[in-house]
């Protein structure tokens, strides 16, 4: 019989949790879902993003992924691997003032995520246009998730949600 892998649990979970978050209790708006498999490098990967409704200036991105390591290590149940799936929120925001927001939103995500990330921005902007940049706030989590971890996920998008609402407020 198939036993599905702790990738699959995982993001079966987190589409229901967000796809409620959505449908029944309205507090966001998912605007893309991708489920990848890297045929290249034998590896799973699912995203979505969405918005709070009330504050669509925000765009929240959550990541899990699995590599072939990984994968293999679960399916082939080999000695001494501790499978799991990686996990990166990606923030996508406009801002006009690089030096303060960026110093501000480096503030926001260490003080909700404390130590369990790495946290990169990224701005890029469109030729011609000055005034606006576009900062990717990558936040990457330094350890792995498995199933064990499917109880802290309603509050895991718990602290997505804050931190979505907090970057609005920049």
């Amino acid at each position: 019989m198939y036993d599905p892998t702790i990738f699959e649990n995982l993001k079966v979970a987190f589409e229901n949790h967000i796809y409620d978050l959505d449908n029944i209790h309205r507090i966001i708006t998912i605007m893309n879902r991708v489920d990848r498999m890297d045929l290249a490098l034998l590896a799973r990967e699912f995203s979505i993003q969405f918005a709070l409704v009330d504050q669509p200036d925000v765009t929240a991105e959550i990541v899990i992924e699995a590599s072939l390591e990984d994968l293999a290590g679960e399916i082939l149940e080999w000695a001494g691997t501790n499978p799991g799936c990686s996990i990166t929120l990606r923030f996508y925001k406009r801002i006009h003032h690089v030096a303060i927001q960026c110093k501000n939103i480096e503030q926001i995500l260490t003080s909700i995520w404390e130590n369990d990330i790495v946290l990169t921005q990224t701005l890029s902007f469109v030729y011609g246009d000055d005034v606006d940049f576009i900062n990717t706030v990558e936040a990457r989590f330094k350890h792995k998730i498995n199933e064990e971890n499917m109880n802290e996920i309603g509050e895991f998008l718990d602290h997505v949600l804050e931190t979505t609402e907090e970057l609005s407020q920049i």
